[in-house]
């Protein structure tokens, strides 16, 4: 079982930014009547914000009583792979034992290049783009914060808190390498969409080496840290979600 503490941060708009955005729409004249029915419509965007964030809190709600969410926490010690990541991959892959090999799961994903074969003349064209589109789109999603120097910010390192140490070595590991991998492709000048689907590619194998040591036996029951963290203090979800639906009910 994997001692960890992830965290999920849904949060919406503090009143202090809400009541910003207000004093900024009312500080303009109402000369336009379309400036002034367009300024009507910011508003809404705190609410459905609130709904968001709603909604948020209900899949960390869901995930505390997980059999996986150990592994969730494990996946979110790589960069780039947060708590909706986390869920995603964890959903659409399941068991990443059931690949035997990185490969296969990189394939299954559809990031691999697609071959035209002709005798003894191989061609090499763009990803493969089969099987789990949702899963490959996270990924990718997620490998364009590899354009940076790797390093530890304060979400990776407030996720990494409590995780084993053989996690976080790997994600280390995989940051360094697929920030320099990001780096050597736009040195050869390659475009940055095939530099990140690459990494998103090697991405693939570190959660499949992190998955496979993260996975809970089975009977194993969830560990009580990661209860009270995926599980926050209902009246602070409230106070949230009252402020940020500006008291609307869902």
């Amino acid at each position: 079982m994997v001692s960890a503490t992830a965290r999920c941060d849904f949060s919406a708009p503090s009143p202090r930014s809400r009541h910003r955005l207000h004093r900024w729409s009312t500080s303009f004249p109402s000369v336009e009547p379309s400036f002034t029915s367009a300024m009507r419509q910011v508003r809404p965007v705190t609410v459905f914000t609130g709904r968001l964030s709603n909604l948020g809190m209900t899949a960390c709600w869901s995930a505390a009583s997980w059999s996986m969410a150990p592994v969730v926490a494990a996946y979110q010690a790589m960069r780039g792979v947060a708590f909706i990541t986390a869920v995603t991959f964890v959903v659409e892959i399941g068991d990443v034992r059931r690949f035997d090999n990185p490969r296969q799961l990189m394939a299954y994903l559809g990031l691999v290049p697609s071959e035209n074969a002709t005798g003894e003349r191989v061609k090499r064209g763009g990803i493969t783009r089969a099987g789990n589109t949702r899963a490959r789109r996270a990924l990718i999603e997620g490998a364009w914060t590899y354009r940076f120097p790797a390093r530890v910010s304060r979400p990776i390192q407030a996720r990494l808190d409590g995780l084993p140490r053989t996690v976080q070595e790997i994600a280390w590991k995989g940051q360094v390498r697929l920030c320099a991998c990001y780096r050597k492709l736009i040195a050869a000048g390659k475009p940055k969409v095939v530099a990140v689907t690459a990494v998103a590619r090697e991405m693939a194998a570190f959660l499949w080496a992190i998955g496979k040591r993260s996975l809970p036996q089975q009977g194993a029951s969830v560990n009580p840290r990661l209860e009270e963290t995926f599980n926050p203090k209902p009246s602070a979800v409230g106070q949230r979600w009252r402020q940020g639906s500006g008291g609307e009910s869902s």
